[in-house]
């Protein structure tokens, strides 16, 4: 059982694994990687105090320095649920689950826009993972929704599980191996069906499947953790950072504007002090 448990990268992100790790607390961090893209692309960061004119790249190599030299490690699964028990949180990644008595979700902003009927078909024909649900999918036809080259690996292993696979990449570049792969270069729309999802809707035509993967790099946050309140695709937080639901914490992009790293660094310190006196709380 864990303190606390951190999802997704960033400054928020590493701002409230630095923090948690001077405050002694056993926590686990789950991202895929340490800095985001948009650090990482930035050109040139005018506003970040005490580092004037510093460039993205820069940036996120400072900010990983920082938590390498801790020796705060990265669990690279990808959080498909978080859920609610008695006294703590269950975090399903991949084919293991996860005890955390608190949550810090620091998810950033949702770059890729859900499909009609993905929230509503989740766990019914739709599903995020490959390992925990490809089996149950054996000899059958199934979509694949992929936003990013290095999911290919979990496209293939799906595709020779499959009957039939539609690969359905998001990206230039891209290196699908499987004579049961057939690409289609079609953005879907929409995923529908009745007690199960399934067909996979484009604007000119639609699939008939047995179910869709979508192979993307974070979950939402309203996916990832029911009952949790939003507004305009931003998580509701208090002063503190808490969310409505008691033990969970929020902060980074995903609580709002502005989108700015100062802010994101900020708020990943306060939720880390935030979750730490919900910690003694408890006792």
């Amino acid at each position: 059982m864990y303190d606390v448990a951190i999802i997704g990268s960033g400054p928020a992100g590493i701002s409230a694994a630095v923090n948690l790790k001077i405050l002694g607390k056993n926590f686990i961090w789950f991202s895929s990687r340490a800095s985001s893209k948009k650090v990482e692309r930035a050109e040139l960061v005018k506003n970040y105090l005490g580092l004037p004119n510093v460039t993205g790249g820069e940036l996120a190599w400072t900010f990983q320095n920082h938590f390498e030299g801790m020796n705060i490690k990265l669990n690279e699964k990808l959080v498909t649920g978080v859920y609610q028990t008695e006294g703590h949180f269950t975090l399903l990644a991949e084919n293991e689950n996860y005890l955390s008595k608190s949550v810090i979700l620091c998810t950033g902003v949702q770059a890729e826009k859900q499909l009609d009927g993905e929230e509503e078909f989740l766990g019914r024909g739709v599903s995020y993972c490959a390992t925990c649900d490809g089996f149950l999918y054996k000899d059958k036809k199934i979509a694949i929704l992929i936003t990013d080259k290095k999911f290919e690996h979990e496209a293939e292993y799906l595709c020779g599980l499959s009957d039939k696979a539609y690969v359905m990449p998001m990206y230039n570049g891209y290196e699908i191996n499987s004579p049961k792969a057939e690409i289609v270069l079609k953005n879907p729309v929409k995923v529908s069906g009745g007690m199960k999802a399934d067909k996979v809707v484009f604007k000119d035509c639609e699939i008939d499947v047995d179910g869709l993967f979508i192979l993307r790099g974070s979950v939402s946050p309203s996916t990832l953790v029911h009952g949790l309140q939003s507004n305009d695709g931003h998580i509701l937080v208090n002063r503190d950072l808490s969310t409505n639901i008691k033990g969970l914490f929020a902060a980074g992009d995903c609580t709002g504007r502005p989108y700015q790293y100062a802010k994101s660094v900020g708020e990943g310190n306060v939720a880390a002090h935030s979750a730490v006196e919900y910690l003694a709380s408890l006792k």
